[in-house]
């Protein structure tokens, strides 16, 4: 049995084209969402991050503005800028690309985004809200995680699912919104004994560790849905995942690609929670 690829271009393309068209009613009514990119930094990784968001949300028709600074800017004027943004009515959502430079606390200026504009998902307030099962903004890549379950027919309501990290922007939420699911949820990380005896047990794998090809077949069971969320290097510079794919894919059910599986998936879930931050701030 070959597994069946979640093909992440193909959704997040078909989810786009839903965007720009609520985008374009929007902003018939005179609402024009707008998303504000913060980069401190030089950060190659953040710098192509910053261009594919900043591309998504012209070909989507969302306003957005980047906002590049060295480096050396101060935590305090970083701060500042932020809470100019958050009076910003032209501004529906913000985003500071992480890492920061080490003398700013990011968390500081994550809480300073107001959780109206937070659609990263990260402040406090979102946290808060996913954990009760309020409305709220969902971070963006367990978001598109919980999309391809739905865009292949995968209801988690009484399945197992594993979720390999424990990370507040992917781990976490992802165990969460599994169990809004009504998904029984394990959650295993770096102490975690015998990770291969939780995830044989698995109906749906979610990998979010950061470490290459760590997931091989024989921790699968026959027929599982298995997402990688890993984005690594292999010995040949060539992107991977955290799930050896190539034998993995022999035994799942069903398989996210690296590339072209969750990554494409994580922008376009930034799309859809600035719109909808904007559609609230219109109502």
């Amino acid at each position: 049995m070959t597994a069946q690829l979640i093909d992440g271009n193909a959704l997040s393309k078909r989810l786009r084209a839903e965007v720009a068209q609520r985008t374009a009613a929007l902003a018939a009514r005179g609402t024009r969402p707008g998303l504000a990119v913060v980069l401190v930094g030089d950060d190659p990784a953040s710098q192509v991050y910053v261009r594919h968001k900043v591309k998504a949300c012209a070909e989507a028709g969302l306003h957005s503005v980047l906002e590049q600074y060295p480096a050396s800017l101060s935590e305090a004027d970083l701060l500042a800028r932020v809470h100019a943004l958050n009076a910003d009515p032209a501004i529906h959502g913000i985003l500071v690309q992480l890492p920061l430079p080490p003398h700013i606390d990011a968390q500081r200026v994550i809480e300073t985004i107001s959780p109206d504009k937070d659609v990263d998902g990260f402040h406090v307030a979102s946290a808060g809200a996913l954990m009760v099962g309020r409305p709220g903004f969902r971070p963006c890549t367990p978001y598109g995680c919980m999309k391809m379950l739905e865009s292949i027919g995968c209801d988690p309501r009484g399945k197992h699912a594993v979720v390999i990290g424990r990370s507040n922007i992917v781990g976490k939420p992802m165990a969460m919104l599994l169990l809004q699911a009504s998904a029984t949820v394990t959650v295993c990380h770096s102490a975690t004994r015998d990770l291969a005896h939780h995830t044989r047990q698995a109906d749906i794998v979610v990998a979010a560790v950061g470490r290459r090809r760590m997931l091989g077949a024989d921790m699968v069971k026959p027929g599982a849905v298995v997402i990688d969320v890993g984005m690594n290097r292999d010995e040949h510079g060539k992107l991977c995942g955290d799930v050896d794919f190539e034998r993995v894919k022999e035994v799942a059910g069903w398989i996210t690609p690296v590339p072209g599986g969750v990554g494409p998936m994580t922008i376009t879930m930034l799309l859809v929670n600035t719109l909808e931050a904007a559609e609230r701030a219109a109502a």
